[in-house]
């Protein structure tokens, strides 16, 4: 039979609350669930429980031992990424594994004593999945055996890990009540009746007289009883994505505060990416607004990235272009992973650009200008300079020599103006194709073309799109000034004004 090793997190919601506010270790806190006074304790950290207060206490009885006990209620969104993480570390270790719920999570250890070649490779295995729980915020006990149920038993106990000899399981068994194999609770009338009160004995039974009294099931618990395990391990599917989350303790009006928490949560939410060697291409937030209402909002990101600063700046833009329309009291943020981009390295040639630092750059001119204005320009098919398109911007790869530099031919290189600059063209009356000067209105940030023309070469016509009702119909001409500079300007036939398309360098 293959050895089985089992992640156990004790006080499930407790840890998963801790791991979601770490400021609250150390601090007298308890888990309820339910409403006002009828709230009942489901998990409680240490210095509660050393005042008395047990799970299944209600809240009033809860504050009169402890009046300056730290409540929090049950927070599902919680649970679920703590589980979701705790299934993570599990498949860092072993391809086989199975979500048994709360907490709790198994898998197969078959072929993994290679990686731990010292005398106790399975001891060595257990301190390393608790070393890995322990950097993710989680609190894990570890139990190996070669079934399930006694690992799950041996996970249980105190000193982790615990180890159970290879055929060993039903002896470790024997010792514990029936309630253990959770069975049904009519089997466990039934062997009570019959006077089996552990473990040991209900092993100790013929498994044929078993069977024919209690059926599949019956057999199916005399197996576990003895130690053995039929089944394989449940594998299990991941999610197409992470997410992370969490109820608030009061609704937030302001944008600050709610951005404190989520920067915690795209921390988190970050390194479980970064354990996967995944990044985030899309982000996806939903918001829970009082009393009942939902907002969301989603980020497609220029490139996949896991920098966290990033992706809250992402969110803080996002949210002041778009504010909630009532106080926040929970939310979960969702990352759609991708594969971050690579970069080969080469020998000879120069350096590739870091994908990872290109990434991050993309990203925040993402956040700084606008998804609209981050790419790379796509000529476009028509006869106008100043048509283009934006796309999403791929470096081209190196080349594979570092190439030699070559000395200017003297070629002229036209800078261009977009959006083009007004002018007042003055020309000859007797021809009017003859230009005599120019002059543009200049400001910070547009170029001021004031002088008299030099030498002007054109024109050239260009006609687009005529058989439409607006048919683009231009004269181009290249001219010089007198005090220097030669402009690319036009005539737009249908307005009858001037505009300066472009600067010569």
């Amino acid at each position: 039979m293959p050895r089985i090793a089992c992640l156990f997190t004790p006080l499930f919601p407790l840890a998963a609350r801790l791991r979601s506010e770490p400021e609250l270790r150390g601090e007298a806190v308890a888990i309820f669930q339910g409403n006002s006074n009828a709230a009942r304790v489901v998990a409680a950290a240490r210095r509660a429980r050393q005042v008395g207060i047990r799970t299944g206490m209600s809240l009033p009885q809860a504050r009169a031992l402890l009046p300056n006990l730290t409540v929090r209620a049950r927070d599902m969104s919680c649970e679920k990424a703590t589980q979701e993480t705790l299934l993570e570390i599990a498949e860092s270790f072993s391809p086989r594994v199975e979500d048994a719920g709360e907490g709790v999570a198994y898998l197969e250890l078959d072929g993994l004593d290679r990686h731990f070649p010292g005398d106790s490779p399975e001891q060595d295995l257990g301190h390393a999945l608790t070393v890995t729980t322990d950097k993710a915020g989680l609190t894990t006990w570890v139990g190996i055996a070669s079934s399930k149920l006694a690992a799950r038993v041996a996970a249980e106990l105190p000193a982790s890990p615990n180890l159970v000899p290879a055929g060993e399981e039903a002896n470790f068994l024997a010792p514990l009540p029936l309630r253990s194999l959770a069975a049904e609770v009519e089997i466990l009338e039934t062997l009570e009746r019959w006077g089996i009160r552990s473990v040991g004995d209900f092993a100790r039974l013929p498994k044929n007289e078993v069977a024919s009294r209690l059926g599949e099931t019956g057999r199916e618990l005399h197996e576990k009883a003895r130690g053995l395990d039929s089944r394989p391990l449940v594998p299990y599917q991941p999610p197409p994505h992470f997410a992370e989350g969490m109820e608030l303790e009061w609704p937030l009006v302001n944008l600050e505060p709610f951005l404190f928490v989520a920067g915690a949560a795209l921390k988190r939410l970050c390194q479980r990416l970064e354990s996967r060697g995944l990044a985030c291409a899309r982000l996806a937030t939903s918001l829970r607004l009082e009393p009942d209402g939902h907002h969301q909002r989603t980020i497609q990101l220029p490139a996949p990235t896991r920098e966290a600063k990033t992706l809250l700046t992402l969110i803080r833009l996002d949210l002041e272009a778009e504010s909630p329309a009532a106080p926040v009291t929970g939310f979960t943020i969702v990352a759609h992973p991708d594969r971050p981009r690579e970069a080969q390295l080469s020998l000879f040639g120069p350096p590739a650009l870091s994908p990872d630092k290109l990434a991050t750059t993309l990203a925040r001119l993402f956040a700084l200008l606008g998804p609209e204005r981050v790419g790379s320009p796509h000529t476009v098919n028509g006869h106008r300079p100043e048509r283009s398109a934006l796309v999403e911007y791929a470096p081209p790869p190196p080349p594979d020599v570092r190439p030699e530099r070559q000395a200017g031919r003297g070629l002229l290189a036209i800078r261009t103006l977009r959006p083009p600059v007004p002018l007042e063209v003055i020309s000859h009356l007797a021809s009017p194709r003859e230009i005599l000067s120019i002059i543009s209105e200049g400001s910070a940030k547009r170029p001021h073309i004031q002088g008299r023309v030099k030498v002007a070469s054109g024109p050239w016509a260009m006609e687009e799109e005529w058989w439409s009702e607006k048919p683009v119909e231009r004269d181009y001409w290249d001219i010089e000034l007198v005090n220097g500079g030669i402009f690319r300007i036009f005539y737009q036939r249908s307005t009858g004004e001037w505009y300066a398309d472009g600067i010569y360098d």
